[in-house]
């Protein structure tokens, strides 16, 4: 039998019927964008992510863009970014007109290493070309960053932050979401994340009024808000009167209504994660360079599970041979990619980074494993003599 690298089918057939009734009746509700099931899912999404705001939109790329737009990021302005990340991270700061910076990781979680993320700010100042404007980090893999450090580093230099929980939304640090720090968090609901739907959305979470108000504008091609409306009579549908230039970012409504049933279970698949990843440390350790491992306090959602290996690329070909898949997560970091290596980098560059890039290997992770597929998976990485 197969493995499956994230299995979205054991997912379905455990739901049972509650997902296709729910898409069925949204089907059947005639309204296809932005009908009540997604107000209804951003009240329950702003509830487990404790923010007074959840604002859907099209996808996760889009979460990340709101917010800039929003704060008017645009040309002679840095945005910091690390580099070992999905490009979406970065490909939205150009869409602004304003220059991603890019900074190194952390070596034992692949996240933002606060004290280069400081001496990247420090450097672009003293150079004087670009105004440090926001900062983005990244959940990568399912690990929260770094926030009370990098909150204290944004809020010394005067700089927004954006939690990128594309692949970490549910993560917390002793207990605290991201956004306890951020300014908003942003997420993907991509089929493949630990909150996944059935075609493609996103969200962006905040505890500030007004910014929410933006970004209900610039998701609805900048259509008038209640701020835009003060001393201001409109008898017609506010998505007439466009206040600013926006963009068409919503949240189809049988999303939402897969992504209502999906929430429901949500925490306790986040406990399951925990506790195959728990297995999978145990009985790898031996085996590979390094399991992965969270900080006291921090709870992951177990987005991938990552090891490294010394000769990573042989292990692949090998749990290949074995009918196990695996993935990269990246082979290539942003800064050296083609479309982004023309952009500054952090002072003396990104060694972590390009560290782990050659290193670093994903194995099958998704809250329905069991555990002899898990042990069909650790023996074919523990069989690996080269």
């Amino acid at each position: 039998m197969s493995i499956a690298f994230i299995d979205l089918q054991a997912q379905r057939r455990r739901l049972g019927g509650k997902i296709e009734a729910a898409m069925m009746a949204a089907v059947e509700s005639g309204a296809y964008v932005m009908g009540p099931p997604v107000r209804e899912f951003e009240q329950a999404l702003a509830a487990f992510g404790e923010a007074k705001h959840a604002l859907g939109c099209g996808n996760g790329t889009d979460a990340l863009v709101l917010p800039l737009k929003a704060w008017g990021v645009g040309a002679g302005d840095a945005v910091f970014v690390p580099s070992f990340t999905f490009c979406a991270t970065a490909e939205i700061v150009p869409w602004t007109g304003a220059t991603p910076v890019f900074i190194d990781i952390d070596a034992a979680t692949y996240n933002m290493d606060p004290g280069h993320l400081e001496a990247a700010i420090e450097a672009t100042l003293a150079e004087g070309k670009l105004k440090p404007k926001v900062v983005i980090a990244v959940d990568l893999f399912g690990q929260p960053a770094d926030y009370p450090a990098i909150k204290a580093i944004c809020d010394r230099h005067g700089l927004k932050l954006i939690s990128d929980s594309a692949q970490g939304f549910g993560c917390t640090i002793d207990g605290e979401h991201p956004l306890k720090w951020a300014d908003a968090t942003t997420t993907s609901f991509f089929p493949a994340k630990p909150l996944g739907c059935y075609g493609d959305g996103g969200a962006v979470l905040t505890n500030d009024d007004a910014l929410a108000e933006l970004i209900d504008s610039f998701r609805v091609h900048g259509k008038a808000v209640s701020q835009d409306l003060v001393g201001r009579t409109f008898e017609h549908e506010t998505k007439y009167l466009n206040m600013r230039v926006g963009m068409n970012s919503r949240l189809d409504t049988v999303q939402a209504a897969v992504l209502i049933e999906k929430l429901k279970v949500f925490p306790e698949e986040i406990v399951w994660r925990n506790r195959i990843a728990a297995r999978y440390n145990e009985l790898l350790a031996p085996h590979v360079t390094s399991v992965p491992q969270t900080p006291a306090g921090n709870v992951s959602n177990w987005a991938q599970y990552t090891i490294e290996h010394p000769d990573r690329d042989g292990l692949g070909a090998h749990l290949r041979e074995q009918g196990v898949p695996s993935a990269v997560y990246y082979p290539i970091p942003l800064h050296l990619q083609p479309a982004y290596g023309m952009h500054p980098r952090g002072p003396q560059g990104l060694p972590v980074t390009e560290a782990k890039m050659k290193t670093v290997i994903s194995l099958p992770m998704h809250s329905d494993l069991d555990e002899a597929t898990q042990d069909r998976i650790v023996s074919a990485v523990a069989s690996y003599k080269g």
